[in-house]
């Protein structure tokens, strides 16, 4: 299994902790925007030439943030990869993004992403045709779409959702959908035994997930299959939490075990 890129969102109090067991450092443009420590981080990692993936605030916000934010900090920042706008489950939405951001410029060394969004499995294939066409080359999948459940219908919501996002990206990879020179992204997960799942799926780039510093949030202990429940605690909740409150030998623990559990 080749190495797979992980980074785990954290409060503020913890940007400088993050750099010992992040892959890369995830940034979200509205705080950015609004933060001057969250601004001055992402700064000093780009002058230590620390990998940046820039997102576009759509999971925080419910709404992508404006062309000309976004245009300015992958400018600003240079990142390896953004994340164009997309809409939540609305193919045509997305699509329209989609195709107005591939004219538009960003520098040399970023990579665009395109987030599939759908209401099915059909449209989501479709969704990545769609994007190959307009030559995007790197694609994202959300942990959260209401379909995976349709593919995956367990009592547990949580376990149905990783388990259907799976089973789509594989159904994908067996009709020739995604082909293993692909490269892929995972926003998130709702199960996080769920990464192991694809250690034969060689398309698979990278991951973000805050699902163990959130379960450190809570006070919960990963057990060999992680949680059986998405915690939750979010980052719009905790951004601000002080270092004195949080178990860091519990976030050490986590954040490993969620390695460990997945084969990363």
């Amino acid at each position: 299994m080749k190495k797979i890129k992980v980074s785990h969102e954290t409060p503020f109090s913890l940007l400088e902790k993050s750099l010992e067991f992040n892959d890369m450092q995830y940034a979200l443009p509205h705080l950015l925007e609004d933060n001057k420590k969250y601004r001055e981080f992402f700064f000093k990692c780009q002058k230590d030439g620390v990998e940046i993936y820039l997102d576009n605030s759509l999971h925080e916000l419910s709404y992508a943030m404006p062309d000309r934010i976004l245009l300015k900090w992958t400018s600003i920042l240079e990142p390896s990869t953004f994340f164009v706008p997309d809409v939540w489950e609305d193919y045509d939405g997305s699509m329209v993004n989609a195709r107005r951001w591939a004219k538009l410029p960003v520098p040399i060394k970023t990579t665009k992403c395109a987030v599939v969004q759908a209401k099915s499995l059909h449209e989501a294939m479709l969704c990545v045709q769609a994007y190959r066409d307009l030559g995007y080359k790197k694609f994202a999948f959300s942990y959260g779409a209401s379909y995976y459940n349709e593919l995956c219908p367990h009592t547990n919501k949580d376990f149905g959702k990783a388990i259907g996002r799976f089973t789509a990206i594989s159904r994908m990879r067996e009709e020739g959908i995604l082909r293993d020179s692909d490269r892929v992204h995972l926003l998130g997960t709702a199960f996080p035994y769920e990464f192991g799942l694809y250690k034969d799926m060689p398309f698979i780039e990278s991951i973000d997930t805050s699902n163990p510093v959130m379960a450190t949030l809570e006070g919960s202990i990963y057990t060999d299959m992680g949680l059986t429940k998405k915690p939750v605690a979010n980052m719009n909740n905790f951004h601000d939490i002080h270092i004195d409150d949080v178990n860091m030998e519990l976030l050490e623990y986590n954040v490993l075990r969620v390695r460990e559990i997945n084969g990363l």
